[in-house]
């Protein structure tokens, strides 16, 4: 009787460890090399055009000015802590934004001897908390981007995550299905 119930139960292990070998090859997918894709050259091609413009004017001359050029040499200061996701210590210098910004809820912070805007997007029970906040706070933040526009002498921090004395004050939440 163990004979016969051997014998039915290796065929088994056989079959299935054949079926499973097989499964993996088949999920195992080639590397393909990357190539630009269509719409990588679209994007150049309407930024060319843009650029005719005389908005692309104005902002490249912006850039090419001592203005932009300070901007930009902000921008790019931090740009490796942007791109690794570490953390920035931050010193509070002004509770509010340049005049005539329309960033929504920020304030003015300096980083590594920088001035910066940091903007945020608090939900109700965060607002609190941030607004408590005060000038010469050192607070540590982490970011996903800065960008720089030339209506701002300043490079602006899009903040996601920020702490004040090893407790978080704010955090981003995305909304549900993406952006």
């Amino acid at each position: 009787m163990k004979k016969v119930i051997y014998a039915l139960i290796l065929p088994l292990v056989v079959i299935s460890g054949i079926v499973f070998a097989k499964r993996d090859i088949k999920n195992d997918t080639p590397k393909k090399p990357i190539t630009k894709s269509s719409c990588t050259a679209q994007w150049g091609d309407e930024r060319k055009a843009w650029e005719a413009t005389p908005e692309g004017i104005k902002f490249k001359e912006w850039e090419a000015s001592p203005a932009g050029q300070k901007v930009l040499s902000g921008a790019k200061k931090i740009r490796p802590h942007i791109s690794d996701s570490t953390n920035m210590e931050a010193v509070i210098t002004s509770l509010s934004l340049p005049p005539g910004s329309r960033l929504g809820f920020g304030m003015m912070v300096r980083i590594d001897g920088e001035d910066y805007i940091v903007t945020f997007q608090p939900e109700k029970s965060q607002l609190e908390q941030l607004q408590s906040l005060k000038v010469d706070d050192k607070i540590i933040i982490k970011s996903h981007a800065v960008s720089y526009a030339p209506k701002y002498s300043y490079p602006i921090v899009a903040c996601v995550y920020a702490e004040k004395e090893g407790k978080m004050i704010y955090k981003r939440i995305f909304p549900n299905g993406g952006c």
